[in-house]
């Protein structure tokens, strides 16, 4: 079940559980001092807290590594993960200093951040609640009451009636530092609740399993799971995926209701630690999806959901380099594959009896240029989702006829997901649509008679209208010619004459396309003269999976490179100035930050960089990591590879601080953050002070009670946000003071 979109950070799924150079030429300004205590909030009174520097030398090929602050890496991290309490004294006192000394150089903006806090809750309908999803007898639904921080998770009758609130999570979360439902699946017979939830942010779930109509959990507890639930057809128990301790999610288990955990039936297991996976269902119900895999290849089992006895077989053996996603229809399954160099994919068809590669026939041919990103499967039509040139949209295909139809969309920019449907048997698919500037909006299609049917419109309390602002696509050329897209969003009435700050955010690895989705948050900025823009760099598949792969391994650079020509195109279209820009990056997209931020620190204001992955040369020499193994497809392996050992230090935003003026940062960690450990950005903060020549300041924040994903709870997350904005306007309003003084002296 979907809750309702929360306004909360948006942060790409980068470093996934398959789930972050060229610093010459960079012409650094001369450095000027520090900015004055009136505007940074730095005095005397506020110095940063001293990091101790402690040289550990590895060689590796031929070259020496140093790292002077591998000493806040605790020895015992994976215990921290489970127990943060755990964590080393020298360490955590270290990290609080970071806090502390982050907190009194903003504390000027203090009601500042209340403000934006105050504006960003009123954009939220607090007692907001999902479209109810139909099944069987049953619609089912998540809803909040005004106030709460976690949703309740619901059910009527179809026909209507009195509601049952099966789940309500925030008395679960009472008393709790952190609270985040992964799932909550329904059993067939409508009599079970499975339910899976993280107390401490590392992403290690719990599942229990609850009598809806007693409101009681039965003894039943797997522990140590990914999340994520899939039900036999008879109720009678479930399938999950357990992680291990160097968080793999490696093994797909049954659990018999009514038995001890112990003794769950171990249905697939994979060992080697580069590959990873994971358990779904097919839209028909009738089959589990069992999934093997690592950044460029798959492997798919399909298991009988009504038969207790059987076997997981195997719809083609992996092979390096194809990928392929399952769906059921009768006695065929359809797939979607890069099959036969089909980089964007396409889908074909095989038997159920005999699915193997060898009896796949193509359905809907490949087309460069245009990626096929999504398909679900119903009883009499096949919907996909493409994605051209940077633009999304939904095909209908109806299986009988093969006949197909366009759903179409008229806004420059805009973003285009499937909504979850609970059944098979239907002509009714669910789609959501926003953009920039237009709320987001739930609508059922039939698929038959090509009706639109709006189920729900996102409500902005203190108001909103969309022709008040402009969406805009404009287009950036490359170091190499490429052509880069820009989404923008602006007030209509703020003036394009190189005037306006600018907030430019990206991501760019994965092959994670950054949709251009309203955010209600977004315009405590637009609201104060800000132009918004994504740049839709390489390294996520906004212009197909060659815009990928174009922007990976030994091409990675070319993501660092466009989000400098975007930023350069904005400034020359007048949007802002340059020397006005915040950049914006989470995760992988947090490494893209250290890495302009290195490369051409003139052209920003300042950098907010969340959860970064900066230390990428040392976490891809550490095999011993969670998740280094899998992820050297998307860097390269710098144990085995001189070359990749090369380019990764060439580029690695840790290993290549220099010497030179550096814009105002804000830096932003977890500590039970499983997927880019707490001790890459602290360490990255500690190198940029001691190295850096002016500018600044560098600004540390350690999240101590949650991991990757930030704080759980929607307001929490909301206070976030509000530190980051009123960041970006104060580095902002700083840049531009800064850039008058220097034009009158």
């Amino acid at each position: 079940m979907t809750e309702p979109p929360a306004e909360g950070k948006t942060r790409a799924p980068a470093r996934p559980r398959a789930g972050k150079r060229i610093p010459a030429g960079a012409n650094a300004r001369k450095p000027r001092p520090a900015a004055k205590s009136a505007r940074a909030g730095v005095s005397a009174e506020t110095p940063p807290p001293p990091a101790r520097r402690k040289a550990v030398e590895r060689v590796f090929h031929g070259e020496r590594v140093q790292d002077d602050y591998e000493w806040l890496r605790a020895p015992n991290w994976r215990q921290v993960l489970r127990a943060p309490s755990a964590l080393p004294r020298s360490i955590r006192n270290y990290l609080v200093r970071e806090n502390t000394y982050a907190e009194a150089v903003l504390k000027p903006v203090d009601g500042l951040r209340k403000e934006l806090l105050k504006e960003m809750r009123g954009r939220i309908r607090e007692d907001d609640a999902t479209p109810p999803a139909a099944d069987g007898p049953w619609s089912y639904y998540t809803r909040y009451r005004k106030g709460d921080e976690h949703p309740l998770i619901c059910r009527k009758r179809r026909e209507g009636g009195r509601e049952t609130i099966m789940l309500d999570c925030e008395k679960l979360a009472k008393g709790k530092r952190f609270f985040d439902l992964e799932s909550a699946a329904h059993s067939p017979d409508h009599t079970l609740l499975a339910w899976s939830v993280d107390l401490k942010g590392s992403e290690y779930y719990t599942v229990r399993v609850r009598d809806i109509a007693s409101g009681r959990d039965l003894p039943d507890e797997t522990i140590d799971t990914d999340g994520d639930v899939v039900w036999s057809s008879d109720s009678s128990s479930f399938y999950y995926v357990r992680v291990d301790e160097n968080h793999r999610s490696c093994q797909i288990f049954r659990h018999r209701l009514g038995t001890d955990a112990r003794d769950d039936d171990l249905i697939l297991e994979e060992l080697d630690p580069r590959w990873f996976v994971r358990v779904g269902q097919t839209q028909s119900g009738d089959y589990a999806i069992l999934e093997i895999e690592d950044h460029e290849t798959s492997e798919t089992w399909i298991l009988d959901l009504a038969d207790k006895r059987a076997r997981a077989r195997v719809v083609e053996h992996r092979h390096a380099g194809l990928q392929y996603e399952v769906e059921h229809h009768g006695e065929k399954l359809l797939i979607l594959t890069n099959a036969e160099g089909c980089e964007d994919f396409k889908i074909v068809e095989a038997p159920l009896a005999t699915p193997d590669k060898a009896h796949w026939k193509d359905v809907v041919p490949h087309k460069r240029g245009r990626m096929i990103t999504g398909f679900a499967v119903f009883a009499r039509h096949m919907v996909r989702t493409e994605l051209e040139d940077g633009l999304p949209r939904i095909i209908v295909r109806d299986i009988a006829t093969g006949a197909e139809h366009a759903i179409a969309f008229d806004e420059e920019a805009y973003d285009l997901d499937l909504e979850e449907v609970l059944e098979f048997d239907t002509n009714v698919m669910r789609f959501g649509y926003s953009s920039l500037k237009t709320p987001g909006e739930v609508w059922d299609y039939d698929m038959a008679t090509r009706e639109r049917t709006l189920v729900k419109r996102q409500e902005i309390p203190s108001g909103h209208i969309p022709d008040d602002y402009v969406t805009r696509r404009i287009f950036a050329r490359s170091h190499d010619g490429a052509i880069v897209p820009v989404s923008i969003l602006h007030r209509r009435n703020t003036p394009i004459d190189g005037s306006a700050p600018l907030l430019l955010e990206a991501y760019g690895a994965y092959g994670y396309a950054f949709e251009a989705h309203f955010s209600a948050s977004r315009f405590s900025l637009v609201d104060r003269g800000f132009v918004y823009a994504i740049a839709h760099v390489r390294g996520g598949s906004d212009k197909g999976w060659s815009w990928y792969l174009d922007g990976k391994l030994s091409r990675k650079t070319n993501t660092f490179q466009d989000f400098i020509a975007c930023a350069h195109k904005l400034a020359a279209e007048r949007y802002t100035r340059e020397g006005r820009i915040v950049a914006l990056g989470g995760s992988a997209g947090g490494m893209l930050m250290g890495a302009v931020a290195n490369m051409a620190p003139e052209l920003f204001a300042g950098v907010i960089a969340d959860v970064p992955f900066v230390d990428v040369l040392n976490t891809m020499l550490d095999d011993t990591l969670p998740l280094t193994p899998p992820e050297w497809l998307e860097w390269g392996n710098p144990l085995l590879d001189a070359e990749a050992f090369r380019l990764i230090r060439s580029y690695s935003p840790y290993d290549n601080v220099k010497p030179q003026r550096y814009p105002a940062m804000l830096i932003e960690a977890g500590l039970t953050d499983p997927r880019v450990t707490y001790w890459e950005p602290a360490k990255w903060a500690a190198r940029l002070r001691a190295t850096m020549t002016g500018g600044g300041p560098v600004l540390l924040r350690t999240n101590m009670e949650a991991g990757h994903g930030g704080a759980s709870g929607r307001f929490d997350r909301l206070k976030e946000i509000a530190v980051e904005y009123a960041f970006a306007i104060w580095a902002a309003r700083r840049a531009m003071e800064d850039a008058a003084a220097d034009a009158s002296a």
